[in-house]
């Protein structure tokens, strides 16, 4: 008789300050043979469980596949209807679990969003297989933890592992299916919330921490060695690094890994705390960049308004700083303000416009309400915002910016949208008709996933942060962070070594 497998995905990263909801809507979700369908071939996590299951022959159960951008809490609504369509998948038995989870899940009727849907399952299904792909940026718990049997997480921000991790996470499960190995997990919280900046794999401590990972993993007995950065945005208890190793059948080496490479974070913690400059400081670095040899657009990265980070899309403060200092040859957006939108699609192309433009999303939770930004300026062109990605990141995929305006201000082109769009593909300006890479400046609402794309074609970065607060600053000061355990570090410097 074949294996019965449920395998599943539910993934969020919830940003406990973004003021963007996050209802049942947010995740598009797929039920049963259309969750199957849509996962079936894709490069992500549960796309990889699928293929692993169907090599087996196995009878595959897909109750979920929901995934929705970074926002709010999830509603309670929403986060149970998913989670009990899993939980009802597994109580009808099965011989193993396979689930593409993030790790950064707070909904709001359960804190540790993950742990608590493995909780529940554990006690529905106390002996069988379990295995988790988590998200780098996971908030990794001790219900997490006591709950799954293989625990993998991402190696890569920009995070281009998700199928790989999943490959990982289900070999691991596929050996212990066959008996070949008895996983045995060991874990270490680190008390440190890295910011999210400071989490890219290419470059300084979170590489080391990561190639130390990989190097552990070449050690016999070891199966998987994860450093995740945590999600330092949602404030609850266990927000913060972790290191999760998971060896065959010998705890004390897990435990001994894990703790080694927590120790070596841990000496490093400074260089995962990031400096925000002040935004006119920031800009007056990229007006001498852009004055200097090369050729391209300088790129200003607005990283405390990502959408990927759950960013409204529609604080001004950097483009109205830039215009304040008298920039000019600038590309920004793409700009999320459906009124300002309609306003403009009613004028129609060729017309000029004086409106209000962005800063309409009052920032509830950090208690900030901004001033709309008056501009005036031309339309210059109108599309559905609807365009295929030519890559790399989410190549051939479709992305909808909703109904779109170029709107020239004379110093400044500007894409206005009716969605919240992440720009990590040329096309939130070319589909427009404008060429990001004619431009002196480029305004981009992104902090990783615009780099593949927009830096081969500049001269150089430079990150922006909001000097008055944005729902994803990299300054913790700007946000009233209160359920995190205390100590921690850097909000309170003397906080012990986590070994």
């Amino acid at each position: 008789m074949p294996l019965k497998i449920v395998v599943a995905r539910l993934n969020h990263e919830t940003n406990t300050f973004s003021p963007i909801p996050t209802p049942l809507e947010a995740f598009l979700p797929q039920w049963d043979g259309a969750a199957y369908k849509d996962q079936k071939g894709a490069r992500t996590a549960m796309g990889a469980f699928l293929d692993i299951a169907d090599g087996m022959s196995a009878t595959i159960v897909t109750p979920l596949a929901a995934t929705a951008n970074p926002s709010a809490t999830v509603a309670a609504d929403a986060y149970t209807l998913m989670t009990d369509a899993i939980v009802r998948a597994v109580e009808g038995g099965c011989d193993a679990i396979m689930l593409d989870l993030h790790g950064a899940m707070v909904a709001e009727n359960a804190d540790d969003g993950e742990g608590t849907l493995l909780e529940r399952i554990r006690k529905i299904a106390p002996h069988v297989p379990l295995c988790v792909a988590l998200d780098l940026h996971g908030n990794v718990t001790q219900k997490m933890v006591d709950n799954a049997d293989i625990i993998v997480s991402f190696k890569t921000y920009p995070h281009i592992d998700m199928f790989e991790t999943g490959e990982h996470a289900g070999r691991l499960l596929v050996e212990l299916l066959q008996e070949k190995s008895r996983p045995v997990t060991g874990w270490r919280q680190v008390p440190l919330l890295s910011a999210t900046l400071t989490s890219n794999t290419s470059a300084s401590a979170m590489q080391r921490a990561v190639e130390r990972a990989k190097l552990a993993e070449r050690q016999a007995g070891v199966l998987a060695v994860s450093v995740l950065a945590g999600f330092p945005l949602s404030d609850f208890r266990d927000a913060g690094m972790s290191v999760v190793v998971v060896t065959d059948n010998d705890a004390a080496l897990a435990q001994r890994v894990a703790d080694d490479i927590a120790q070596q974070i841990w000496a490093e913690r400074d260089d995962f705390v990031y400096d925000s400059q002040p935004l006119r400081q920031s800009l007056a670095h990229a007006r001498e960049m852009a004055a200097g040899p090369g050729k391209g657009p300088v790129l200003l990265l607005d990283h405390s308004d990502n959408v990927m980070s759950g960013g409204t899309c529609n604080t001004m403060d950097v483009l109205e700083a830039a215009l304040a200092e008298g920039m000019s040859g600038i590309a920004a957006g793409p700009i999320s303000d459906p009124e300002a939108v309609a306003q403009l699609l009613k004028a129609g192309v060729g017309t000029s416009v004086t409106l209000a433009v962005g800063n309409k999303v009052a920032l509830t939770q950090q208690g900030i309400v901004k001033t709309p930004l008056q501009l005036t300026g031309k339309v210059l062109a109108i599309t559905d915002g609807v365009f295929r990605v030519s890559g790399p990141i989410y190549t051939g995929s479709t992305i909808n910016m909703g109904s779109s305006v170029l709107f020239d201000t004379g110093a400044a082109k500007i894409v206005i949208t009716e969605e919240r769009v992440e720009p990590y593909d040329l096309g939130v300006f070319t589909s427009l008709g404008l060429d990001p890479a004619a431009m002196d400046y480029v305004i981009l609402k992104s902090r990783m996933y615009c780099r593949p794309v927009f830096v081969p074609i500049s001269k150089g970065l430079v990150e922006c942060d909001s000097d008055s607060g944005g729902p994803t600053s990299s300054n913790f000061d700007l946000f009233p962070i209160r359920k995190v355990r205390r100590p921690v570090y850097p909000l309170d410097a003397a906080t012990p070594s986590p070994v």
